[in-house]
């Protein structure tokens, strides 16, 4: 494909504008041709701001007129099914926020939709596309090639609440317009609040679910959840165990998530910046366990996840690249949320 990517845009609220668009027209292989939202008034202050001539208000309009290579949807993920079932029948690439559904139900028909319009749909997570992820990840598949600092042993990640916006928001176009949208189906085996549970847990640790499967390279199961809720244990398919610390303690003015791989003889650490930090990746050291130990902290590009997240999509549409999480495999992530969910509520009813 030599001639720029052509996107269309389904929904420009605050994700939709701050996390997504604002990146995409800084893309030099990337061209945004229209916008659609139902907000009238958001709309075109939108397109003015970002110099996109074509708007709509009804996407099955936009996509019927306008000549375009792929789709990025920022819509609520209760809603997913709802849309891809339409936005799909373009036979288009979609790019959609994390996670792939409200529920294992809705995600697996999502598939199924996938799979009848014959192409691919991308998810949100953009830890993946941290170029502190990317270069951490490179350097963890090299250990476990040479053995150099021997097997891997055990993976932490640790995500305290905090200021995951650092100012992302700052330009922010906001309306008084009021929208009533249709969701997906509440999943029937669920209650009411065993289902308001499980939405609070995949809208805010769905990335690290996701996270650690990929530092893994292998699928995993949850062996324990403590009924507090603060901790999460599983172990890979080849043993190795791990855990996702949730909410251990909070930061009001930063952002402190890690992940710490470990293996016999060192370990990688990331530290990840706010979702919405603009110009800056995480940072990474290594640390091994030589004759004479040495600690390396690599010099990284100050670029955004965002901003990454959106050339991998755009190259994966030319075909240049590798989706960084696909929908199939983004499945998987609302299965782990199933289980851990259904094994924290057995733990609290055990101690009733």
């Amino acid at each position: 494909m030599a001639e720029k990517v052509k996107i269309v845009f389904v929904g420009t609220g605050a994700m939709g504008q701050c996390a997504h668009l604002k990146n995409y027209v800084l893309i030099p292989d990337c061209e945004v041709v229209a916008i659609c939202e139902k907000k009238k008034i958001l709309a075109s202050k939108v397109a003015s701001k970002y110099g996109i001539e074509k708007v709509y208000h009804d996407f099955s309009e936009m996509l019927e007129r306008e000549k375009f290579d792929a789709i990025v949807s920022s819509q609520p993920f209760t809603r997913h099914l709802v849309m891809l079932r339409e936005l799909l029948k373009a036979k288009k690439p979609v790019f959609i926020e994390k996670p792939l559904a409200g529920s294992v139900e809705a995600g697996e028909k999502i598939i199924e939709e996938i799979k009848k319009a014959g192409t691919w749909v991308m998810v949100g997570y953009h830890k993946r596309n941290d170029l502190s992820v990317i270069y951490a990840k490179e350097k963890i598949e090299r250990f476990k090639q040479t053995g150099e600092l021997g097997k891997m042993t055990y993976i932490r990640i640790t995500m305290p609440p905090g200021d995951w916006v650092a100012g992302g928001f700052r330009d922010l176009i906001k309306t008084e317009e009021t929208l009533s949208l249709d969701f997906d189906p509440v999943p029937e085996n669920m209650d009411k609040d065993t289902f308001n549970l499980y939405l609070e847990f995949v809208n805010y640790y769905i990335h690290q679910v996701n996270l650690i499967r990929y530092l893994f390279g292998e699928f995993y199961s949850v062996k324990y959840a403590d009924r507090t809720g603060v901790l999460m244990a599983v172990e890979s398919i080849s043993g190795i165990p791990g855990i996702i610390e949730m909410a251990p303690y909070k930061t009001s003015l930063d952002w402190q998530e890690k992940a710490l791989v470990c293996f016999e003889k060192g370990f990688i650490e990331i530290s990840l910046p706010a979702p919405l930090v603009c110009s800056r990746a995480g940072r990474v050291k290594i640390y091994k366990d030589n004759a004479i130990p040495e600690t390396m902290i690599p010099a990284l590009f100050p670029i955004s996840a965002m901003y990454q997240q959106a050339m991998n999509f755009v190259l994966s549409v030319k075909g240049e690249a590798k989706p960084a999480c696909l929908a199939e495999e983004a499945l998987e992530d609302l299965r782990i949320a199933r289980d851990y969910i259904k094994m924290l509520c057995m733990e609290k009813r055990s101690q009733v």
